[in-house]
């Protein structure tokens, strides 16, 4: 039988066998973290724990904790931010590379509320234009700028401290999706000036259905959910204690592994470098600016990338093509796109993202695969197309 391999890790995390553990204790002791009995004082006590541990996590702070339901959600009601320190918001700038879960509500913003807004664009390289924001924020009315900490498809970290600070000191808001780089890479929402900061349980070996939105002080948000007084009136809906406390706990081990997980770095430049000796036509996206350790986005020439997803399948080998948060479909990358990547390498993407599970022999068993799978009778490039 062929071992599987999985290589992606930005999908999700395979949960912690510590968090399973332990939300397998929480689910027995019952109560509800809002009822006032010793039951519900013993299951609030649990998630405040968490949201401790959440804050510290991204070096917030612990009132500012919302938990939802999910990361998409955590976007969802970051957007409903509208109160600046110089005024309402009436405006959005946006980078161009944003995850659905971002782009998407703000097409509904558009046609339900007065607000603009601005798509920011990116370099070839995938950072977004510093330029571009700062000419933005001349205009004197404030605004909600959002920017991603690392993208989820090519890995490039953004400038995020340099653009915390811009922003701040135009007195406007920022909201910075942490959702993909939380774990892989220091974060400060104090000392890079974010005010608002997404979060996902199940991209840090937490369980799925559960994310978090931390808030700076003062930051007031208009309610996606109403009902319940939970989370300060902020989401209702009574907590899933044990994904919360899970959570906080993944959150604690993440911190604990962040100074060793810079070392899987090794491992994909170690990938990067047999796929362009084995393929020197191949393009690896963003290889020459700052990526999250873990992760390498590449294409061959007319590459299909729904086949040779499939392909690696059946060999053993578990990855995306691109984002993978589309109910099972390949779809082109706007990420790509925007970098300005051409059409017959946007139809073969192939992402992977590894963990600390993965080795040597993992990388050797798919260059293997992607050898035998490729139609190497296809005209090669006589040398490499990095990007």
């Amino acid at each position: 039988m062929t071992r599987r391999v999985y290589l992606d890790h930005n999908a999700t995390v395979p949960i912690r066998p510590e968090v399973l553990d332990t939300m397998s204790e929480i689910l027995q002791i019952g109560g509800n973290a809002s009822s006032v009995h010793a039951e519900g004082r013993k299951a609030r006590q649990f998630l405040e724990v968490a949201r401790e541990n959440i804050a510290t996590f991204v070096d917030g702070e612990t009132g500012g904790v919302i938990f939802t339901g999910g990361g998409t959600e955590a976007c969802n009601l970051a957007l409903q931010t509208r109160k600046a320190p110089k005024g309402v918001i009436r405006r959005i700038l946006v980078s161009s590379i944003e995850h659905a879960a971002v782009l998407a509500p703000l097409d509904d913003l558009t046609e339900n509320e007065d607000i603009s807004v601005t798509h920011l664009p990116v370099s070839e390289q995938g950072v977004v234009d510093i330029k571009a924001l700062s000419t933005a924020l001349e205009d004197p009315s404030p605004a909600l700028v959002v920017v991603m900490a690392a993208n989820n498809e090519t890995g490039v970290i953004q400038p995020i401290a340099e653009i915390g600070a811009m922003v701040r000191s135009h007195g406007s808001l920022f909201f910075c999706d942490a959702i993909q780089a939380a774990g892989k890479i220091p974060l400060s929402m104090k000392g890079m000036n974010i005010d608002i900061l997404s979060l996902s349980a199940h991209k840090i070996g937490g369980a799925a259905g559960v994310g978090a939105l931390v808030v700076r002080d003062g930051i007031v948000l208009k309610p996606l959910l109403r009902g319940g007084g939970q989370e300060l009136r902020r989401r209702a809906g009574t907590e899933n204690l044990a994904g919360c406390v899970g959570f906080g706990l993944a959150a604690r081990l993440a911190m604990q592994g962040l100074s060793s997980y810079s070392n899987l770095s090794t491992l994909r430049d170690d990938l990067e470098s047999q796929l362009a000796d084995s393929f020197p036509e191949i393009s690896i996206f963003a290889e020459s600016t700052h990526r999250l350790p873990n992760t390498s986005c590449f294409a061959l020439p007319d590459m299909r990338a729904e086949t040779m997803v499939m392909s690696l399948d059946l060999a053993g080998i578990a990855v995306s093509s691109g984002a993978a948060c589309s109910s099972g479909k390949v779809t082109r990358s706007h990420v790509l796109e925007a970098m300005g990547v051409s059409h017959n390498l946007l139809v073969g993407t192939i992402r992977i993202s590894l963990g600390h599970t993965n080795t040597v022999s993992d990388i050797h068993q798919l260059i293997s695969a992607l050898e035998s799978h490729v139609d190497i009778s296809q005209p090669k490039l006589q040398s490499s197309n990095r990007i």
